[in-house]
């Protein structure tokens, strides 16, 4: 039999071979994103090195590196971690809770879509509406301060304050629940219920199913979720910037170096502080990635 080969638009290329050739230029979509990505991020890291790196001849030292790590400046990465880890932890827990309900709930039938469509909004809030309504609201002249000083429950006798710990736990605690929830939801679908139902016919309970079967699946994308949570509060700058002038916020000091408050040649402390923040951020997301890929295999 004779195989005839059917153009279009006179053209050399056949029919069969189109897919192909679409397929082989397929990668040209993603050079739009690969140059973002090396402009507005490797650039960037590799010119932060380079200035952390270097002594006010231009000479090649440690010297900033190793004093970003001392005094204040390791009381601020402390700080920074202390409360970056707390409000991590807030955010899984009540996280996972309100996506474990939003997932199982049945009726009504519109409470997924309205808990999704929030949390996509809130996990992208932040900045300065977030301040101000928390101002607004915790502040010390804030609404809600002043309802619980009226009832007897004066907010800020003790330690509480909006650039303290338990006040940025609280705020950032805002839009890291919700992304919480949009991270976990695919984990929680992939819970199947033929499991459930073979625990049961084994005779193991609610309990006996969690442990050995729903929490070692759900694990990877917990401890997924927290590290992006904890990178999330860890690098975020403008809400604290409203918030409090706490130098203790790595965030905050680095900008306090770097917007020429210092004397020179200090400001490569800055950068250090920055080169250092970098290889947090590093590590945080490439552990998350790793969570994330072993969380998958479930999920198909």
């Amino acid at each position: 039999m004779t195989d005839i080969t059917v153009t279009a638009n006179g053209g050399g290329r056949t029919a069969g071979a189109a897919p192909s050739a679409r397929r082989s230029w397929a990668w040209l979509g993603l050079l739009p994103f690969f140059a973002f990505l090396f402009l507005f991020l490797v650039v960037p890291a590799i010119s932060v090195f380079y200035d952390a790196t270097r002594n006010k001849d231009g000479s090649f030292s440690l010297a900033a590196m190793k004093q970003a790590f001392r005094g204040q400046n390791l009381d601020a990465f402390k700080f920074s971690v202390s409360f970056s880890a707390g409000a991590a932890a807030v955010g899984v827990v009540f996280g996972t809770l309100l996506a474990y309900a939003a997932a199982s709930a049945t009726r009504p039938r519109w409470l997924r879509s309205l808990v999704t469509s929030f949390s996509g909004v809130a996990a992208n809030m932040g900045g300065l509406p977030l301040a101000f309504a928390f101002l607004s609201l915790l502040g010390k002249q804030g609404v809600l301060t002043k309802i619980l000083k009226a009832a007897g429950w004066d907010l800020y006798s003790g330690n509480f304050g909006l650039g303290e710990i338990p006040g940025l736990i609280t705020v950032y605690s805002y839009f890291n629940i919700p992304l919480m929830v949009l991270i976990t939801l695919p984990a929680i679908d992939g819970l199947k219920q033929s499991w459930r139902e073979a625990c049961s016919n084994l005779g193991g309970t609610t309990w006996t199913y969690w442990r050995r079967v729903g929490l070692p699946v759900l694990t990877p994308s917990l401890l997924g979720g927290f590290l992006l949570l904890f990178a999330n509060s860890f690098s975020a700058y403008a809400t604290a910037a409203v918030l409090t002038q706490n130098s203790k916020i790595v965030p905050l000091r680095i900008g306090f170096f770097l917007g020429g408050d210092v004397n020179v040649g200090e400001d490569a402390v800055g950068y250090a502080l920055a080169a250092w923040m970098i290889i947090i951020m590093v590590i945080s997301m490439s552990l998350y990635w790793v969570a994330r890929k072993r969380a998958e295999r479930w999920q198909s």
